[in-house]
C-alpha cells in the first residue's frame, strides 16, 4: 500500500498498515535527463560486446543469494504475499533466469547465416544479426514487484541496451532493492536507471520522450492505451496483460495432485497471478473425488500476516483491488453461485479475502469471463475433453492454462486446442519461473513475448546483412540498361527453374546465357 506525498511515494504493509519507508518521487523532465543520459551512454555499452557484457553480471547474483531473506522479506512487507512465495516465486526464479540468460546470450546474439533460398542467387549471402534498440523502457507491476522486472532488465541489459525500469508505485521499495541489486555490476553511468513516477502518466512520458521500445506488464484497458499512444510515432511495444486461465481435469487424472495444483496455483500470492487458476473444468467421472480434495486442502490453508513464516494466504496488495475481489464473489452468489469451500480468514489482517471455492457457476459471470485476480477458482463438471476444452476457450484471454491427466499423449492433445501461449500439463503457473520457456498470451493477453530466446528476442531488432561473394561483378543481370535481351534473359531464369517440359527448361537455360556476361561488363 502506498500514499503519495508532493515529492515522496510512502509504502506501508498492506496486511497491518505499518510504515516502511518512502522513496523520492521523479519527474517528467527527470525522466527526459534519464532518456537523453542513456542514448549517449548506449552505444560504448553496445560496442563492448556480449562478452564483456555478461562478465559483470555474476556479481548481481551474487548479491541476491547473499540478501535472499532481505529480498523475500521486503517483497512480503510490501506485496502482502508470504515470506515462502515470496523466495520460491521471485527470489529463487531471478537467481536462475541471470544464470540462463549470461549462460546463453552469447549464442542469442550470435549472427547466423542464413540457406540460400534459390540457386539463381547462389552468389548472394545472407547473414542475419541482432541489433539492440537503444533505449528502453520497462513499466513492472506490484504482484511480483521483484522477478518480473528483474528478467527483462537483465535481458534488456545483455541484449546491448540502456534500461530505465518503473516498477509499480505500489511496491516502490522492492523496486529499490532491485536497483541496488543491478548496480553492484558497477555498470556504465546511464545505462541502468530507476525512476518512480505515477504509473497514470508514466506510458504516456515514456513514449511522449522517445524511448526505443516499452515492455509494459498490467491491466487490458491501460494495455490498449499503451498500445493506441505508441501508435501515433510506431514505438514498438511488448504487452503483457492478464490472464482468465483455465485448467482441466480429465478423468484419469490424479485428483490429489490435480487438487494441490489448484489451490497452488488459484491462492498463492492471495490468486494476483495473471498466469494463475481461474477456471476449472472437471470431468464428471473425477469430479467428486477431486471436489473432495479440493475442498480438504482449501480449508487447510494457513492465513496470516506476512511476517509469519507459516503463511501460506497472504492478503492482496491493494484495497481497490480487495474491492473487486468482493464484488465478483458477490455477482456471482447474487447469480445462482454457491461457495463450496472456504479457507480460514484471520483476525487483524487488512485487505484479506479467504481462498474461496465456487460451484454452480456460469461463463455469465464475472468470476469466470473476466480476470479476477484474487483467491477465488470457479469449478464447472463436464462430460467430455471437447466440452472442457471449448469452455476453456470461451474467454477473449488467452494466457496460461494447463491439463491434469495420467495419459501424456492424451493430454498433449488437449493442450494443442487451447488456445493460450503457455499450456502446462500436471502443472500449472510455475512456467513464469521457467528462463528458456518464453511468456506470453494469445487474444487480449498481450503481444509479443518475454522469458527465453523469444523474450531476449524483444530487445533486439533483426538486422540482414547480404553479400555478393562473386568476384569481378560489374552489375546485376537486371540493372539498366535494359532491352528485350534482358528481358527475355530473366524470363529465362523463371523457365530453367520452374519451365514446365525439359525443352521449355533449356530454352530459358539458353537465354540466361546469352545476359549473363553482362554482369562483368561497365
Amino acid at each position: 500500500m502506498t500514499t503519495l506525498s508532493s515529492n515522496l511515494t510512502e509504502s506501508f504493509n498492506p496486511a497491518t498498515g505499518e510504515f516502511l519507508g518512502s522513496s523520492p518521487l521523479h519527474s517528467r523532465e527527470e525522466l527526459a535527463g534519464m532518456i537523453e543520459t542513456a542514448r549517449n551512454a548506449q552505444p560504448l555499452w553496445e560496442k563492448t560486446g556480449v562478452r564483456k557484457r555478461k562478465a559483470v553480471f555474476n556479481k548481481i547474483r551474487k548479491f541476491i543469494v547473499e540478501n535472499a531473506d532481505r529480498i523475500s522479506e521486503t517483497i512480503s512487507c510490501e506485496n502482502g504475499k508470504s515470506p515462502v512465495d515470496a523466495l520460491a516465486t521471485e527470489v529463487l526464479p531471478a537467481t536462475m533466469a541471470i544464470s540462463f540468460y549470461t549462460k546463453n546470450c552469447v549464442k542469442f546474439l550470435r549472427p547466423k547465416r542464413l540457406k540460400g533460398g534459390n540457386i539463381a542467387l547462389v552468389n548472394k549471402r545472407s547473414c542475419q544479426q541482432r541489433i539492440p534498440f537503444g533505449v528502453v523502457g520497462i513499466i513492472s507491476p506490484w504482484n511480483y514487484p521483484f522477478a518480473i522486472a528483474f528478467s527483462e532488465v537483465i535481458m534488456g541489459l545483455l541484449a546491448g541496451n540502456a534500461v530505465i525500469l518503473k516498477t509499480a508505485t505500489e511496491t516502490q521499495l522492492t523496486g529499490l532493492l532491485l536497483k541496488e541489486a543491478v548496480e553492484v555490476a558497477g555498470l556504465p553511468e546511464g545505462i541502468f536507471q530507476f525512476i518512480n513516477i505515477p504509473g497514470r502518466i508514466a506510458g504516456d512520458a515514456f513514449l511522449e520522450l522517445g524511448i526505443d521500445k516499452l515492455f509494459f506488464t498490467g491491466s487490458v484497458p491501460v494495455g490498449k492505451k499503451l498500445m493506441a499512444k505508441a501508435a501515433e510515432s510506431l514505438t514498438p511495444v511488448c504487452l503483457e496483460l492478464g490472464g482468465n486461465d483455465a485448467m482441466i481435469v480429465c478423468e484419469d487424472a490424479d485428483p490429489v495432485r490435480a487438487a494441490g495444483g489448484a489451490v497452488w496455483a488459484g491462492f498463492q500470492n492471495a490468486g494476483q497471478s495473471c498466469g494463475g487458476v481461474e477456471r476449472i473444468y472437471v470431468h464428471e467421472k473425477i469430479y467428486d473425488r477431486f471436489m473432495k480434495e479440493l475442498a480438504e486442502k482449501t480449508k487447510k490453508l494457513t492465513p496470516g500476516s506476512t511476517s509469519a513464516i507459516d503463511t501460506e494466504l497472504g492478503c492482496l496488495t491493494t484495497e481497490k483491488q480487495r474491492k473487486t475481489v468482493q464484488t465478483h464473489i458477490d455477482e456471482a452468489l447474487e447469480m445462482g453461485a454457491e461457495i463450496f469451500a472456504r479457507s480460514q480468514t484471520p483476525e487483524g489482517i487488512n485487505n484479506f479475502i479467504p481462498a474461496t471455492v465456487l460451484t454452480n457457476v456460469t461463463h455469465e459471470m464475472m468470476v469466470m469471463k473476466d480476470e479476477t485476480f484474487g483467491p477465488v477458482v470457479g469449478v464447472m463438471k463436464v462430460s467430455s475433453d471437447e466440452e472442457a476444452i471449448k469452455l476453456a476457450n470461451d474467454s477473449y484471454l488467452g494466457l496460461t492454462g494447463s491439463v491434469w491427466s495420467k495419459n501424456s499423449g492424451r493430454a498433449k492433445k488437449i493442450a494443442s486446442k487451447i488456445r493460450a501461449g503457455a499450456i502446462m500439463i500436471n502443472d500449472h503457473l510455475m512456467s513464469h519461473g521457467l528462463a528458456e520457456t518464453a511468456w506470453g498470451g494469445f487474444k487480449e493477453s498481450g503481444i509479443g513475448r518475454t522469458h527465453g530466446e523469444l523474450g531476449f528476442n524483444e530487445f533486439t531488432q533483426p538486422q540482414m546483412v547480404i553479400n555478393d561473394i562473386l568476384l569481378g561483378v560489374k552489375k546485376n543481370l537486371w540493372w539498366h540498361p535494359y532491352n528485350k535481351k534482358v528481358y527475355n534473359g530473366l524470363k529465362g531464369v523463371m523457365y530453367m527453374l520452374y519451365g514446365n517440359s525439359i525443352g521449355e527448361k533449356l530454352k530459358g537455360a539458353v537465354n540466361v546465357t546469352k545476359i549473363f556476361p553482362r554482369v562483368f561488363k561497365k
